[in-house]
C-alpha cells in the first residue's frame, strides 16, 4: 500500500504573556552580538547575521505532544546551519494556553502552540470543525485538517486577519473520560460534574452533566480535592501519562466522541515576512516533514500509555456499541449545531458544506491510515 500526503512513508514505518522586546534590551543584545562577532574576528556581516526566534508552548518540555515542536527547532537550526535559533518557553512560562492565540497575533513570541477552537472561537471559527463522533483515528483528521488549512481560503484567511502564519497541526487525539465512579451508561453521568470544553462539554451536557470548564493543568487538583467527579477532553495519550491513573478510579472510552480538536502550531505574521526568502524557505520546508516525524512515533506512545493504565488501579468500563449509538443519537446533533451556529454567525461559509468535505476527507485517509484506540489495544490485550 502506497501512502502519500502529509504523513507518508514515515506513519507507514509507524504503523506497522510576556511583551515584546523594548528598546533598551534589545540594544543590549545588539550590542552583545556585535561584541561577540568581533571576537569571532570581525565585524557583523550579514553572512554572519543570527535569526533567534521565541518559542511558547503550555505543554512541558517532557510531554511526547512537544515532539513535534522540538524536531522543528532541531531541524530548522540544523538546515540553516546555525543562522536560526530558538529560545523556547516551556509550561506556560511565556504564554498561557488561555492567552496563546492573541500572544501570537501580537508578537509576544514568534512561533507557538494555540488551540483556537476552545480559546479564540469567534477569532477562528472553522478551526472547530474536528468535532467529536466524526472519527477515532488521529492520522485521518490530522491529514484531512491538513488540507483545509493549506487549500481553502477561507480557513487561510482566518490566521492572516489575525497576524498568523499556521505551520502545522495535529489532531489532538481520542478523547477519555477518567472518573471516580463507574461509568457503564449515558445515563450514569447525569448529575456529575465533569472538566470538559468544546464539543466533548456540548455532548455531556445532553447527559446532564455540569460541565467545569478549566485548564487540564488545574484539572486533576480540583478532582483530586472533589470539586468535580470527572476529567474529559483529554486525549488518551495525555491523560495516561499525566497523573490522571493517580487521581481516577475508573477510564471509559465516554461514548467514543474521538478527536475533538486540532491543536495548531503558529507563527506571527510578522516575524515570519521579517525572514529573508531563504529562511522563510527552510520554516516550511521544515514545517512539511513535523507531522511524519511526529507520527512515526506515535503508536510506540500510545502502547506506552496502554502499558502504563495496566499497571494501574483505574478499572476500564466499556460503553459498548449500542451506547455509543445512542450518546452519538443524542449528543451528535447538539455539536454540530453549536458550531454551525457560530460559523454561520462569523463567516460566511457554508458550515454544512465546509463539514461534510472535512467528513468526506477524513474517510477517505481512515482507509489509508487504519488506527486502534487506547482503549480497545487495552481491551486486546486484556480481554474479560
Amino acid at each position: 500500500m502506497k501512502l502519500n500526503g502529509i504523513l507518508g512513508k514515515t506513519v507507514h514505518r509507524a504503523l506497522n504573556a510576556r511583551p515584546a522586546l523594548n528598546m533598551k534590551r534589545r540594544a543590549g543584545i545588539l550590542g552583545a552580538a556585535c561584541a561577540v562577532a568581533m571576537l569571532a574576528g570581525g565585524a557583523l556581516t550579514p553572512a554572519h547575521a543570527q535569526t533567534k526566534l521565541t518559542y511558547a508552548s503550555f505543554y512541558g518540555p517532557d510531554e511526547f505532544f512537544e515532539t513535534s515542536a522540538k524536531y522543528f527547532m532541531g531541524e530548522v537550526t540544523r538546515r540553516s546551519e546555525g543562522k536560526i535559533t530558538f529560545e523556547p518557553y516551556y509550561g506556560g512560562a511565556l504564554l498561557r494556553a488561555a492567552e496563546s492565540g492573541d500572544g501570537l497575533s501580537r508578537g509576544v513570541a514568534d512561533i507557538g502552540v494555540t488551540v483556537p477552537a476552545a480559546f479564540n472561537p469567534r477569532e477562528f471559527p472553522l478551526t472547530g470543525v474536528v468535532l467529536p463522533f466524526v472519527s477515532e483515528n488521529p492520522y485521518a483528521v490530522t491529514q484531512a485538517f491538513a488540507d483545509l488549512m493549506h487549500e481553502d481560503p477561507a480557513f487561510a484567511e482566518q490566521f492572516r486577519q489575525h497576524n498568523q502564519k499556521p505551520l502545522w497541526a495535529r489532531a489532538a487525539g481520542e478523547n477519555s473520560l477518567w472518573t471516580n465512579k463507574p461509568v457503564r451508561t449515558f445515563s450514569d453521568l447525569k448529575g456529575m460534574r465533569i472538566r470538559s470544553i468544546l464539543g466533548v462539554a456540548e455532548a455531556l451536557k445532553a447527559a446532564g452533566v455540569t460541565p467545569v470548564s478549566i485548564p487540564w493543568v488545574e484539572a486533576l487538583e480540583l478532582m483530586q480535592r472533589g470539586g468535580v467527579e470527572g476529567v474529559s477532553t483529554t486525549p488518551f495519550a495525555q491523560a495516561a501519562a499525566a497523573g490522571t491513573l493517580d487521581m481516577a478510579k475508573y477510564a471509559s472510552n465516554g461514548g467514543r466522541m474521538g478527536n475533538y480538536t486540532a491543536v495548531i502550531w503558529t507563527m506571527n505574521l510578522q516575524s515570519y515576512e521579517r525572514l529573508s526568502p531563504e529562511e522563510r524557505a527552510i520554516i516550511d520546508d521544515v514545517a512539511k516533514d513535523v507531522i511524519p516525524e511526529y507520527f512515526s512515533r506515535y503508536e510506540a506512545e500510545i502502547d506506552r500509555n496502554v502499558e502504563l493504565l495496566e499497571k494501574s488501579d483505574v478499572e476500564y468500563i466499556h460503553m459498548d456499541d449500542a451506547e455509543v449509538a445512542k450518546v452519538k443519537e443524542i449528543a451528535g446533533p447538539v455539536v454540530y449545531e453549536s458550531w454551525a451556529k457560530l460559523v454561520s454567525s462569523r463567516t460566511k461559509v457554508d458550515p454544512k458544506a465546509f463539514y461534510d468535505n472535512y467528513v468526506e476527507r477524513v474517510r477517505k485517509y481512515e482507509a489509508q491510515f487504519p488506527y486502534v484506540t487506547g482503549f480497545d489495544r487495552y481491551r486486546q490485550r486484556n480481554p474479560r
